[in-house]
C-alpha cells in the first residue's frame, strides 16, 4: 500500500474507514490526485470566507445523549412512543403498525425497547413497563404470519426463506406459509437492479452468509459507478410527492425502523444527532433556517416550496451559460461576494437589488455559502452523520439503499431544496466536455459545502477532516448520480402502509359496531350495508371502474380494465375529449389518483398497469386531477 497521495503537504495515511487505501496504481477506481485537490482547495476557500465573516457563529453543540434516551427518542420517532411509558397500556394502534413490520424491522424495535425498558427499570420509574417479548407475543398469537407489507405470497415466502437463513436474532415468528418457489421468485435480481419489493434489510440478512455480499465494495471513478435500474413496477412507482401526508407519516416511521434494522444487520452505528437549540436570525436570507425563509417567501409567492433566493441564485448561474470552464470550482472573488451578500439582504426582497452586476463564479460561490449558511445543515443535525455513514457500508447497493431511506427522513424543505441542489449539479455536469466539471469533480467541490458543517466544534472536524474527504465525496458522487432513484418510495413501504390503512380501517369498523351495539341503533346494520352495496355493483360491472375527472369537460366514464391498460392511456382518453373552453390542462398538468381503498391518496406513473393495481386496491375510488403543486 501507498500513502502520502495527497497534495498540500498533507500526510496523513489515506484510508477510507473500511480500509481502503487510495492509491492511484493504474486503477480507475481511485479518487486522483487533482479530484482531491478541489477537495481541499474548496475547504481553503471555504475557511477564507469565514475568515472575512467577522461575525463569529454560534457552533451549534451536539447533545451526547444519556443512556436509553436515543432509544427512547427513536421510539417516538417511529410512532411507537406508547409501547413504554405511562401510556404504553393505549398501544392498539402500536399493534396495528408492528403487525405489518417485516422480521428485520420488527428486531430493530425489539432491540430498542430492550434498552429503554432496562434503562427504566434502573431509574426504577414507576410505570408500568412492557415486556418485549410480550408485545411481540400478543402480536404474534392475534396474527398467525408475519406480514412484510406485501398482499402478494411472494414476499411472504422470500420472508420464510428469510426466516430459514437470515441468522439474526428477532422475535420468534410463526410464518403462514409453506415454503415454496413462486413464479416471481424465479427471476433473480441482476446485480444492478434495485428490488424495491423485499425490505432492504431482509436482502442484506439474505445476503449476509453468501458470498454475493462481497461485490463491489465502496469508492469508485465516473466510468464505474454501476449503472443501477429500477426494473419495472406493474402497480407502479411511487416518487416522493405522489402520497399524501398522512401517508407520508407511515413511510417515515417505517423508513426510519427499515434503515435501523439495515444498519443493525450490517453491523454499523446508527445514530441520530440531536442539536441544542441556538437563537437563530427570523429575517433575512443568508444564515436564516430553511423555514422561516419559506415562510417569507410564501407571503410573497404562495405555494413557494424552495427558497426565492435558492432558485434565482441557480437561475443567474444556468443565465450565463453552464460551459464555463471550472463553474462551481473557480471561487467568485471574497471580497466581492462579501459586498454583494450585504446587498441583497438589503435590497433582494425589495426587489431593487441589480443582477447585471452579478459574475458567474460570484453567483456560484453566494449558492455555496448559502447551503453554508444555513443555521441548521441542508441534510439536517439529526442525519447528517448518518450520510456521512453511508460510506461505511458493505456494498454499493446497499449504500444506495441506505441513502434512498436516509432522503425520505430529511423535512419536506430540506429535501426539496436538495432535490433542486441535484438537478442543477447533474444540468453543470451535462456540459463536462466545456466546462471540465466532471461528476468527480462536481463532487469533490460541492461534498465540503454539504458535509462539513459550520456548527460543528471545529476541532472535530479538523481532525475527522481526513477520513471524511474522500468518503464524504463519494456520498455526494452517488447523491447525483443515482437522484432518481433516491426519490422514489419502495414499494415494499408502501405495501406496509396499504397494510396498515387496511388493519385501521377493520379496527374502525369494529369500533363503530360496537358503539352502534352499545347506543341500540334501530335499524339493522346488515341491512343497511346491502342497501349500500347493491347501487353500485348494478352502476359498474365486474371489471369495469368509474373514473372521475370533476375539472374536464368529461366528468365521469367507465372503463374497462385489460391487462395492457395503463394509467396514462385513461388520462389520455379523457383529455382527447375536447368540448367547449373546458379543455386547457396538458397530459404534464393532471395525474390519475388512486384514492381511498388502502391507501390515503396516490398520484399514478403513466406507467401503471390498471388491472395489477386494481387487484391490489380494489375498493379506491379514480379520480383525475391536476397535480397538486
Amino acid at each position: 500500500r501507498r500513502s502520502g497521495q495527497y497534495t498540500m503537504n498533507h500526510d496523513h495515511s489515506k484510508k477510507t474507514p473500511d480500509g481502503a487505501s487510495f492509491d492511484r496504481s493504474g486503477s480507475q477506481d481511485s479518487l486522483d490526485e487533482l479530484s482531491m485537490d478541489d477537495y481541499w482547495k474548496e475547504l481553503e476557500n471555504i475557511h477564507e470566507t469565514r475568515g472575512n465573516n467577522h461575525e463569529e457563529r454560534v457552533p451549534l453543540v451536539v447533545k451526547e445523549p444519556d443512556e436509553g434516551e436515543l432509544e427512547e427518542e427513536w421510539l417516538k420517532e417511529a410512532g411507537l412512543s406508547n409501547l413504554f411509558g405511562e401510556s404504553s397500556g393505549d398501544s392498539l394502534e402500536s399493534m396495528v403498525f408492528l403487525s405489518t413490520l417485516t422480521r428485520t424491522q420488527k428486531a430493530a424495535v425489539e432491540k430498542r425497547v430492550e434498552t429503554v425498558t432496562q434503562t427504566m427499570r434502573k431509574k426504577n420509574k414507576q410505570h408500568q413497563i412492557p415486556d418485549v417479548r410480550d408485545i411481540f407475543r400478543l402480536q404474534n398469537d392475534s396474527k398467525g404470519q408475519v406480514c412484510d407489507g406485501s398482499e402478494s405470497s411472494t414476499v411472504r415466502t422470500s420472508e420464510n426463506k428469510n426466516e430459514m437463513q437470515g441468522g439474526t436474532k428477532g422475535p420468534k415468528l410463526s410464518l403462514g406459509t409453506e415454503e415454496q418457489k413462486t413464479p416471481r421468485e424465479d427471476i433473480p435480481f441482476s446485480d444492478t437492479d434495485i428490488n424495491l419489493e423485499i425490505s432492504f434489510a431482509e436482502q442484506a440478512a439474505n445476503l449476509k452468509d453468501s458470498s454475493v455480499g462481497k461485490m463491489c465494495k465502496g469508492g469508485g471513478g465516473d466510468t464505474l459507478l454501476p449503472n443501477f435500474r429500477l426494473p419495472k413496477d406493474k402497480t407502479g412507482t411511487t416518487k416522493i410527492g405522489d402520497l399524501a401526508p398522512q401517508d407520508m407519516k407511515k413511510v417515515y416511521s417505517l423508513a426510519l425502523i427499515e434503515l435501523t434494522a439495515l444498519y443493525d444487520i450490517l453491523g454499523t452505528e446508527f445514530k441520530q444527532q440531536k442539536a441544542v437549540k441556538i437563537k437563530t436570525k427570523d429575517s433575512g436570507l443568508f444564515g436564516v433556517p430553511l423555514s422561516v425563509l419559506l415562510e417569507q417567501d410564501q407571503k410573497k409567492m404562495p405555494g413557494t416550496k424552495i427558497p426565492l433566493i435558492f432558485q434565482k441564485l441557480i437561475a443567474q448561474i444556468e443565465e450565463a451559460t453552464l460551459e464555463t470552464e471550472g463553474l462551481l470550482r473557480i471561487p467568485g472573488v471574497a471580497t466581492r461576494v462579501k459586498s454583494l451578500c450585504q446587498e441583497l439582504e438589503a435590497k433582494f426582497y425589495e426587489g431593487t437589488f441589480n443582477w447585471e452586476n452579478v459574475k458567474q463564479h460570484d453567483a456560484a460561490s453566494l449558492l455555496k455559502l448559502f447551503i453554508r449558511e444555513l443555521p441548521q445543515p441542508l441534510l439536517t443535525v439529526e442525519y447528517l452523520k448518518a450520510f456521512q455513514d453511508v460510506q461505511n457500508l458493505p456494498t454499493k447497493k446497499q449504500q444506495l439503499q441506505a441513502l434512498n431511506l436516509l432522503v425520505l427522513l430529511l423535512p419536506e424543505a430540506n429535501r426539496d431544496t436538495l432535490k433542486v441542489l441535484l438537478e442543477f449539479l447533474q444540468r453543470v455536469i451535462d456540459h463536462r466536455d466545456k466546462n471540465k466539471m466532471t461528476l468527480k469533480n462536481v463532487a469533490m467541490v460541492m461534498a465540503p459545502n454539504l458535509f462539513t458543517f459550520h456548527g460543528f466544534s471545529s476541532k472535530t472536524i479538523e481532525q475527522s477532516e481526513f477520513v471524511m474527504a474522500a468518503g464524504t465525496a463519494n456520498v455526494m458522487r452517488f447523491m447525483i448520480q443515482y437522484q432518481k432513484l433516491l426519490w422514489t418510495i419502495p414499494k415494499f413501504i408502501v405495501n406496509q402502509v396499504r397494510k396498515q390503512n387496511t388493519e385501521s380501517q377493520k379496527k374502525e369498523k369494529k369500533d363503530k359496531a360496537m358503539k352502534k351495539l352499545l347506543k341500540k341503533m334501530a335499524y339493522d346494520r346488515e341491512k343497511h350495508e346491502k342497501q349500500e352495496k347493491t347501487p353500485n355493483d348494478a352502476d359498474v360491472p365486474q371489471g369495469v371502474i368509474r373514473v372521475q375527472a370533476p375539472h374536464l369537460s368529461k366528468v365521469s366514464m367507465a372503463i374497462q380494465l385489460t391487462e395492457e391498460l395503463k394509467a396514462g392511456d385513461i388520462v389520455a382518453r379523457f383529455l382527447s375529449q375536447k368540448s367547449g373552453n373546458v379543455q386547457t390542462l396538458k397530459k404534464e398538468e393532471v395525474c390519475l389518483y388512486e384514492i381511498g381503498g388502502n391507501i390515503g391518496e396516490r398520484c399514478l406513473d403513466g406507467d401503471t398497469y390498471m388491472k395489477d393495481l386494481y387487484q391490489l386496491n380494489p375498493n379506491a375510488e379514480w379520480v383525475i386531477k391536476s397535480k397538486q403543486s
